[in-house]
Parts: structure tokens; C-alpha cells; sequence
């Protein structure tokens, strides 16, 4: 793979213009064009609102030039070549007068070669300069990278506590692993985290880690690390889906792009509502014991032009910081289902179908998609084509073991012991229940029950089941018709 030195010089002698980076790590960019202009036999500038425009290892400053405009007429008029870096310039970005100066020194490019940078958290060049310019992204530090940095913070709280640090190998290996994604400075901070309480890393220490990288990267509420995981043992039934995350864990664990198999991708979970969708979600990401994060579809779209989709790209990129990861996209039919033609929106839902396909196809973390819809009417074709998923499972409502199972859970749940409870007569009883409905019944049942100062009995859940009308009943011909689609193109996870 290209260093940044090289991918740099090579953009330099390739007579690029202009380079946008979006990074927090501008010391690191710094040392890196110093370089990159030194080896090159070029000048180095550095232009900040503060200082100005100034030759960065320590000549004359210009008169004048901290107004963006003015370093660039100084540069325009100049002979002078090299490397002119930009630094927080996305504010001055809709100024006529700056747009039209970028673009009359990047024009002259081959009378006087003069790379401009601009670097930024975040930045969009308007469209008279986009088709000039390249985006370049600084290499994070690989696994190799992480393991010395980790050494070398270990070695600073020795040296500043004389005390060593212990810990134990797997939340090492751990520690390692989530800290991926992530610049050298932010990789630093989180083995910190983990260190400087109590200079110990333990596994206690990981989820404080996933925690605070989340609160890194998340720059909107799109993303949500979601807390409350559940693990196999919370879901009820399901056992084909159970299997088929118990047989690919190491394979997908083990990040090893040179073995036999690839990484597993992701699942399409289909079911009528309340059939245990979100909590299988929920339950591979505590199988696989990684983060979840779940991508909000309410907040993504937004009523500016461009930026629904750009939304969804940061999202998607927060994701694959955040790997390895389990990434849920909930109803998401929701997200994706415009008119086929795109004009109930704009075009925005096909679009954002366009993004995540893209994304599908081409990402190279581990993050696995799970993703959960109630209509199948609404989800378009192109992303059910073979090959978008690892599989595609349909959670049909809960058959008489499995609703003896969840029946378990949910009393197990309360406090209460299931042996004191007719299993039998209360599956029975809810056949065509699903479980989030077997739950609600639970539920009222125990309101019911303190209500008349008695203790929890069958009669009283029985009671609850006979006053209900299940979804299978209310909307008998959807869920029908769902269940005869999957059954034909699903495969069923119990």
C-alpha cells in the first residue's frame, strides 16, 4: 500500500492543483507536506485566520495577508512555487472573490506550479473548484501501529507512576482491535482510557473504550451505540439464525483478509412487527460480543440538497472507524422506499438506496449489517438481488416451543418462577401471538394482578391473552401474504 509520502509526491508531480483533506490531524498533515515540498526542492506555506500566510520554517511574513483573500492575491502575484497550506479556510468557501482567486492560481498551474491544500474537519469546495481538485485521506495506524503505541503508553505511565502496567491478554488483543479506525492522537487517548485509572487492562476497561471512541466520532445523532444488547439467551426460538451466527463468529472475529473465507457480511431480517426483529439485532451483536450501532433513517434525511446523502456517507464511515461492529438499520424499508421513479421526493430515497449499495459492495471493514423490515412490498429490488446479504431469514411468529421459551424469559425477567406457571395451556392460548405481544401480556397481567393484591397466577395471564387481538389477526392477510413470499425466497430462522 502507497504511503502518504508517496500518494503525496505523487499527486505533487502528477501537477494536481487542489487537494482537500478532511482531518482533525493537522500537525500530522503539516509534518507531511514539510516533507513532501522538501524532498520535492519546493517552498512551504501555511496560511491560518490567526497568522496569516506564512513560509512555514520561519521566513518573512507577508504584509496583510490574514483575510483569506488577501494571502491569496499575495500568492496569485507571487512567482514564488510550492506547497500553499490552508488551514480552517471551509468558512470563506462561498465567497465569489476567494472562489474566483483559487481558481486563477490552480489555472496557472503550469506556468508556476503551486499545489493549494486545504485542511478541515470537515469541507466542501463549491462546484466551480470540485472538478479540480483531489481528496486525500491520511492512513490510520494498522494493527502493527496500535500495538507499538499501546507499548509506548504503557512505557509513559511507568515512567510517570513507577508502577507497571498489568492486565490481561485477551482484553489487550481487544483493546487493540477497537482502537482501529482511529488517528495516532485519538488512538493514544483511548489506550489511556483504558490505562491511567487504575494501570490495569481488563476487560471491564473495553466497554469505557467503546464508549468514548463513539463520543470521538460522532459529529450528528445518525449513529447510536446502542447499550442495551442482549445475548442467546434472551431470544426466544429462532434456532436456524442462532446456528448460523454461532458457525461464522470466529470467521468474522478473526479479521483475516488472507483466509479461505470471506467475512461475513450481513443479514436481512424480515417478520411482521413484534416477531423478535430488533431484539435478534440486538442478540448478534451479543453473540459476537462487539458494539451496535443502530442508523436512525428519522434524523438521516435532511431537507438540504446533497446533504441526506452525505449523512448516510458519514454514517457509514463512523461504522467502519468503529469496526469491528455490528451496524442495524431498523425498518428500513422506511429509509429506502420512494416512488420507484424517485418523484414523491426528489429522487433522495434512490439516492440514498444508490449510497448504501455502493457501500454494500465496497466497504473493506467489519462491520456487519443486520437489517430488519416489516414490508416487503416496500424494499426495491436492487437490494434484495443475491449476494447484497449473507441470507436472508424470516422470524415467523413464535411456534409452541418458542413460545414456551419466551413465556420463560419474560416471567424469568419479572422475578418469577415458571415452574408455578400452566406453559403449556399459555402457548396454547397464544398461538398467533407474537413475542413482543406474549410479553404485553405478561405485562398487563402483573398490573392486574397487584392491582387485586394477588400474586401472578396462569389465570391471570390467560385472562390478558383471551382480551387481546394479536397482529395475526387484525392484519391476517398481510401477514399471510409475508409469509408466503418468504417462504419461498427466505430461509426461516426457527
Amino acid at each position: 500500500m502507497m504511503s502518504d509520502i508517496k500518494q503525496m509526491e505523487s499527486l505533487l508531480s502528477t501537477q494536481i492543483p487542489l487537494v482537500v483533506i478532511e482531518s482533525h490531524e493537522e500537525q500530522k498533515v503539516i509534518n507531511l507536506l514539510e516533507r513532501v515540498a522538501s524532498l520535492n526542492r519546493q517552498g512551504f506555506y501555511v496560511w491560518n485566520l490567526s497568522h496569516g500566510l506564512r513560509r512555514w520554517n520561519g521566513g518573512d511574513q507577508p504584509y496583510n495577508t490574514q483575510e483569506l483573500v488577501e494571502a491569496l492575491r499575495h500568492i496569485e502575484k507571487s512567482p514564488q512555487n510550492g506547497v500553499f497550506l490552508f488551514l480552517d479556510a471551509h468558512p470563506f468557501m462561498d465567497n465569489p472573490l476567494v472562489i474566483r482567486t483559487i481558481k486563477n492560481i490552480a489555472q496557472k498551474y503550469e506556468l508556476v506550479p503551486r499545489m493549494q491544500v486545504f485542511l478541515s474537519a470537515r469541507i466542501s469546495l463549491p462546484e466551480e473548484l470540485s472538478r479540480m481538485a483531489v481528496s486525500f485521506k491520511p492512513k490510520l495506524p494498522d494493527r502493527n501501529a496500535i500495538r507499538a503505541l499501546v507499548q509506548e503508553e504503557i512505557g509513559k505511565y511507568l515512567g510517570a507512576s513507577g508502577t507497571k502496567v498489568t492486565g490481561q491478554r485477551e482484553a489487550l488483543e481487544m483493546l487493540i482491535q477497537h482502537v482501529g479506525g482511529l488517528s495516532e492522537e485519538d488512538a493514544r487517548r483511548l489506550i489511556r482510557v483504558a490505562i491511567r485509572d487504575d494501570g490495569k487492562i481488563t476487560l471491564s476497561d473495553i466497554g469505557k473504550v467503546l464508549k468514548t471512541k463513539h463520543e470521538f466520532l460522532r459529529s450528528s445523532e445518525i449513529l447510536n451505540l446502542e447499550t442495551g444488547i442482549a445475548n442467546l439467551e434472551e431470544l426466544g426460538g429462532l434456532k436456524n439464525l442462532k446456528r448460523w451466527l454461532a458457525v461464522r463468529r470466529e470467521i468474522f472475529l478473526s479479521g483475516d483478509p488472507s483466509g479461505p473465507l470471506p467475512a461475513p457480511k450481513g443479514v436481512l431480517l424480515l417478520g411482521v412487527q413484534g416477531a423478535g426483529k430488533s431484539l435478534a439485532a440486538k442478540t448478534v451483536a451479543g453473540a459476537w460480543y462487539l458494539p451496535l450501532f443502530r442508523l436512525d433513517f428519522g434524523t438521516l434525511y435532511d431537507k438540504f440538497h446533497g446533504e441526506t446523502e452525505r449523512n448516510l456517507r458519514e454514517a457509514l464511515s463512523i461504522a467502519g472507524a468503529m469496526s469491528p461492529c455490528v451496524l442495524w438499520m431498523d425498518e428500513i424499508e422506511k429509509g429506502i422506499s420512494g416512488d420507484a421513479d424517485g418523484t414523491s421526493d426528489g429522487g433522495v430515497s434512490q439516492r440514498v438506496l444508490g449510497t448504501l449499495l455502493t457501500w454494500m459492495a465496497e466497504r473493506r471493514g467489519r462491520v456487519f449489517l443486520v437489517a430488519t423490515a416489516n414490508d416487503i412490498q416496500r424494499l426495491p429490488p436492487e437490494l434484495l438481488r443475491k449476494g447484497r446479504f449473507d441470507e436472508i431469514f424470516f422470524i415467523d411468529l413464535p411456534q409452541d416451543e418458542a413460545r414456551r421459551q419466551i413465556l420463560r424469559i419474560h416471567l424469568q425477567r419479572r422475578k418469577l418462577d415458571p415452574a408455578g406457571f400452566d406453559l403449556e395451556r399459555l402457548s396454547a392460548a397464544s398461538n398467533g401471538f407474537s413475542g413482543a405481544e406474549i410479553e404485553q401480556a405478561i405485562v398487563s397481567a402483573l398490573y392486574e394482578a397487584l392491582a387485586a393484591k394477588q400474586a401472578l397466577g396462569s389465570e391471570h395471564v390467560l385472562a390478558e391473552i383471551g382480551r387481546t387481538r394479536p397482529l395475526s389477526v387484525i392484519m391476517a392477510e398481510k401477514v399471510q401474504a409475508l409469509r408466503e413470499w418468504a417462504l419461498q425466497r427466505a430461509v426461516l430462522a426457527d
